[in-house]
This record gives structure tokens, C-alpha cells and sequence, in this order.
């Protein structure tokens, strides 16, 4: 008998440490968590596992620049970042180390990025020229200069390719009427002379990005 009480109480010492690995392990203010245990038992919960997110309130991270995603970090940390879901969701994150933000970034960026679906035809083709050519009448210049011909982004500027049209749109609402983005002049600038349905068109284009082919037949845009 003692010796089964011997093994069970071996057992329970065994099981008790896993536990406590695990609950360490979701101490996230904790500098030695990794990156990429924070971005499946935290991130995850509004951005999804690999980055892929439902909800249009939280931007898909899936296959984002990497360099776009260190300084956003960057800015949630020191709170430089001050849009009200940045404040609700992401002004906790001040415990986050440089080497945290970098494996955070990699994780994510390195995730295979999902385009949506396409639907308002009409709105897209728009989108479209708006994205390639820009509104040169209203100064307005062409997306694909610092985001790239497929819109997959540049150095320091995102992706936009399948980003939630939502989300989008709220984004440049955002640089359009604040000035809470911080690296945000040059979108600010681009912003100040779109009208609604001109963001709603870029965001729907951007969110499918779908090819030439498949919007050529479509109908033209009712004014």
C-alpha cells in the first residue's frame, strides 16, 4: 500500500509541475514567453490562430509585413498609437520586449495570408482604378506605389491584400480625421481628399483583390 501511495503521490507532484509549466507559460508580462506562445494564447482570441481573423473589428495578421507589424507593436507598447481600439485593445501590451515584438511579427508575417471574397462589382472595378491610377483631380496618388502592384505591401508599408474592407475603411477614416496614427502623415495626405465612397471602393478592391478577368464583365457603376 505504500508503495502505491508512493506512486501516486510521484504522480500527482508530476502533474501539479505540468500545471504549473502551464499557467507559466500563459504569463504573458513574463520577458521569457516566447512570441509565439502570446500569438496562440492571446492574439489568437481576436485575431485568430494563424492570423486569419473573422471579425472585420480585427485586422487578419496572416502574411503582414514584418516590418509594418514590429512598429505597430512598437507603437501599442508606448501608447503612441491612440485610436480607440487600439486603446481597448492593445494598450495592455506595455510588458512586451523588442525580442517579444520580433517573434510576434515572424509568426504572423510568416502565415499564409487569405484573400475575401468578391462581391459589389461595381464598387471593386472602382476600387481598383482608384488603387493603380490614384484621383490625380484631387491629389490623391495611387495605392500601388508604396503597397504594391498585388497588394502585398513594401518595407514599413502593411499589406493590404484581403485586410477586412471594414477594416479598412475605418483605418483611413482614421488618418482622414485625427492625427492618432503616428507614421501616418503620408496616409493622412493621401486621405484628406476622399470621400466616403472612395475609401468604401479601395477597401472593397483591396479586401478581394480579385483579378482583371474576373471584374472586366462587370456592370458600370451607378452615380
Amino acid at each position: 500500500m505504500n508503495k502505491v501511495a508512493h506512486i501516486l503521490s510521484i504522480g500527482m507532484l508530476l502533474a501539479g509541475s505540468a500545471c504549473q509549466d502551464l499557467e507559466h507559460s500563459r504569463q504573458v508580462d513574463n520577458p521569457d514567453v516566447r512570441g509565439k506562445t502570446i500569438a496562440l494564447q492571446v492574439c489568437s482570441n481576436c485575431h485568430g490562430a494563424t492570423g486569419v481573423s473573422v471579425s472585420p473589428t480585427f485586422p487578419k495578421l496572416a502574411g503582414q509585413r514584418k516590418e509594418y507589424l514590429v512598429d505597430q507593436l512598437t507603437d501599442f507598447k508606448s501608447h503612441s498609437r491612440a485610436d480607440p481600439n487600439a486603446q481597448r485593445f492593445m494598450w495592455g501590451f506595455t510588458h512586451l520586449t523588442d525580442t517579444q515584438i520580433d517573434e510576434l511579427a515572424t509568426y504572423f508575417s510568416s502565415q499564409s495570408a487569405v484573400l475575401g471574397e468578391t462581391s459589389d462589382l461595381a464598387l471593386i472595378n472602382e476600387g481598383r482604378t482608384i488603387y493603380h491610377s490614384g484621383l490625380p483631380d484631387k491629389g490623391v496618388v495611387a495605392c500601388v506605389s508604396c503597397h504594391g502592384q498585388h497588394g502585398e505591401g513594401m518595407n514599413q508599408f502593411p499589406r493590404l491584400a484581403g485586410q477586412h474592407a471594414d477594416y479598412v475603411t475605418k483605418q483611413l477614416e482614421v488618418f482622414r480625421q485625427t492625427d492618432t496614427r503616428p507614421r501616418g502623415a503620408v496616409m493622412k495626405a493621401v486621405c484628406a481628399n476622399m470621400s466616403d465612397r472612395e475609401m468604401r471602393a479601395v477597401a472593397a478592391f483591396v479586401e478581394a483583390f480579385p483579378p482583371e478577368e474576373e471584374t472586366s464583365a462587370s456592370p458600370p457603376v451607378d452615380q
